[in-house]
């Protein structure tokens, strides 16, 4: 089969397509012929070595849906969509023909979904859930407050707080972003600006609340956003975090943060291994199902010998939307 190798950490350059033997499953394991795998910003960093704990050699990717072409025969021929913090890292990834995963690593794909889109859910929404369901406990009639709106994470966040019956403050740095937050049905879009420090921000959450205060904000920038955002929650408020844009230190206002009762959580996608994460995605396949859930848009299709201009564009942010490599549906 053909699979993009990693040999040596540091540029993107190091990135090779080989041919290799096909995998072989062991008991409790299938072998997915990968019709899509997504490229995620996780994904450039881990070849470039900003990720803990990978081995090499190794083939990089994340996100895949496909179908399962060896393993236990009841599973032969289902179409499975799949993620995980391992794969890519400690086990073997997704940007290649096949893909050997733990049979409890994968779920039957939302029958609606193409394998493309299938392919482009996993990290961004398996975040999201972990985060704001999972870690925050975000209930009906709550409102969530998620910074870099626009991007994959912050737009999953939107999107099933929507689904849980909440109410929705996307914030983002462009002007243009509003229109592509409205896509997903953000009931406030907000500008933030850091030469006002952030006060449109925090004058639009309080005037939305009906200064309340939100009551989750979902954090996918951190850096200069950090103290922002927490100046934007209300009594009992909860904080996610997932990165740091920038300085990676950051200070906040402890009697204000006290005083109001508020609690931060940091989350890492990277704990969720295939199988865990196969348990969200199937939680999520209804509200991909009944149309309450859309995948990212797909900016771009690479083939795996394109793959030095993929990585490249996913880690300068130059796309709006997720890249993609395809796979014929021929067998691998």
């Amino acid at each position: 089969m053909l699979a993009l190798r990693l040999h040596q950490f540091g540029s993107f350059e190091n990135l090779k397509v080989e041919n290799i033997p096909d995998p072989q499953p062991k008991p409790g394991e299938v072998v997915v012929h990968v019709r899509a795998a997504s490229l995620s910003p996780s994904d450039a960093k881990n070849v470039l070595g900003r990720m803990e704990g990978t081995t090499l050699p190794r083939t990089p990717g994340r996100d895949f849906a496909g179908v399962v072409v060896n393993g236990p025969a009841q599973m032969i021929g289902a179409e499975v969509w799949g993620t995980g913090g391992d794969i890519g890292f400690t086990r073997d990834g997704a940007h290649a023909e096949l893909l050997v995963v733990p049979a409890g690593g994968v779920r039957p794909k939302p029958k609606n979904l193409t394998f493309e889109e299938a392919a482009v859910v996993g990290v961004n929404f398996v975040t999201a859930w972990v985060g704001l369901i999972e870690t925050a406990h975000f209930q009906p009639g709550e409102i969530v407050l998620a910074t870099g709106a626009a991007g994959g994470v912050g737009s999953a966040v939107t999107q099933i707080a929507k689904w849980k019956a909440g109410r929705t403050i996307g914030v983002d740095r462009s002007p243009m972003s509003q229109d592509h937050q409205k896509e997903f049905g953000i009931d406030r879009a907000l500008v933030t600006d850091p030469k006002e420090n952030y006060k449109s921000m925090l004058d639009g959450a309080l005037q939305f609340s009906e200064s309340k205060g939100v009551n989750v904000v979902f954090d996918c920038v951190g850096g200069p956003l950090f103290e922002p955002c927490l100046k934007t929650l209300g009594q009992l408020g909860r904080q996610v975090n997932i990165t740091s844009v920038g300085d990676r230190r950051v200070c906040f206002d402890l009697l204000d943060f006290y005083h109001h009762r508020l609690s931060l959580f940091g989350v890492d996608s990277r704990a969720y291994d295939t199988e865990a994460s196969a348990a969200i995605l199937e939680r999520l396949t209804p509200g991909f199902e009944y149309g309450a859930l859309k995948p990212v848009p797909i900016a771009k299709r690479f083939s795996l010998n394109e793959a030095v201009q993929a990585y490249t564009q996913v880690n300068d942010g130059t796309l709006r939307g997720k890249a993609v490599f395809a796979f014929s549906a021929e067998g691998a």
